[in-house]
């Protein structure tokens, strides 16, 4: 008599589960990478929103801001859902984004650097302590 063969063996299902398993290992960690992106975009977002003021305080009071004289002053927002604050360095007229602890584990404190240049008037985004993969391709 003929057996009809139904459903699958156990090395057919042991070859899909290893399928799976490699696909998995190689797309966890480019999603962790995604995301690192995408949190470090709204640092760059709120360094990039400060520029414009910053720029005119300093071409009024020929100084660059202190931290309080954004938030106390204009009301600036200096922290948001992935960034723990925005500092001003009034010596080497740079402002500081640092991460927060809430952010993808790869980029947890870390910062990302807005520099102006006060002879020129002109901005430089730098990574800081950030991996440049991290980073979008303006700062890098």
């Amino acid at each position: 008599m003929k057996t009809i063969q139904k459903g699958f063996t156990l090395i057919e299902l042991m070859i899909v589960v290893a399928i799976i398993g490699i696909l998995a290992a190689v797309a966890i960690p480019a999603y962790q990478d995604y995301i690192a992106r995408s949190q470090v975009t709204e640092a760059v977002s709120l360094l990039g929103g400060a520029k414009t003021p910053v720029q005119e305080f300093y071409g009024t009071k020929g100084r660059f801001p202190t931290t309080a004289t954004l938030t106390t002053d204009w009301g600036y927002k200096t922290s948001g859902k992935y960034v723990s604050a925005i500092t001003s360095d009034t010596t080497n007229a740079r402002l500081t984004a640092t991460m927060g602890p809430n952010t993808n584990g790869n980029i947890a404190g870390d910062t990302v650097l807005y520099t102006f240049d006060t002879t020129n008037g002109t901005w430089t985004c730098a990574r800081g302590t950030i991996e440049n993969k991290f980073l979008p391709s303006a700062c890098q």
